[in-house]
């Protein structure tokens, strides 16, 4: 019966009261122990700390370049820009509109990836040299933001 159902024994587990007296047995020291670096609020050692001994991450060899000032593209395809009407212009903001984007990153990126049957105006921050000339080919017109 439903009004019978009871959680299984062990299941609910109390929470830990610690510091509400002697009696309760987490009394006093709140079960730190006496002194030392554990027992003070904001205490322990900062996350990777190997106890003195060289941590993992600065035993790793490192390799390559990490460019601060990369800049990470949306790429769209011409193939994504057929979804838009004749004469229409696509701006980033248009494609994020229209779902062909989830994120801007550092800009737009358009590709040459299918082929181009609307004549647009297309801006962007970025052209492959093919995406520029399929969309003149195709009749539109091509903007750096």
């Amino acid at each position: 019966m439903l009004n019978e159902l009871r959680p299984v024994d062990g299941a609910r587990k109390r929470r830990k009261r610690v510091g509400r007296g002697t009696g309760s047995g987490l009394g006093k020291q709140a079960g730190r122990g006496m002194k030392g670096q554990l027992s003070r609020s904001g205490g322990g050692p900062r996350p990777g700390f190997e106890g003195g001994q060289i941590p993992f991450f600065q035993r790793l060899p490192k390799r390559g370049f990490n460019n601060v000032n990369r800049k990470e593209y949306a790429v769209v395809n011409l193939v994504d820009l057929n979804q838009f009407n004749d004469g229409e212009v696509v701006t980033p903001e248009a494609l994020i509109a229209r779902n062909v984007l989830k994120k801007l990153n550092s800009g737009v990126k358009i590709l040459a990836n299918g082929t181009l049957e609307k004549k647009l105006t297309v801006k962007a921050h970025v052209f492959s040299k093919a995406a520029e000339a399929a969309i003149l080919k195709a009749g539109g017109t091509v903007e750096v933001i």
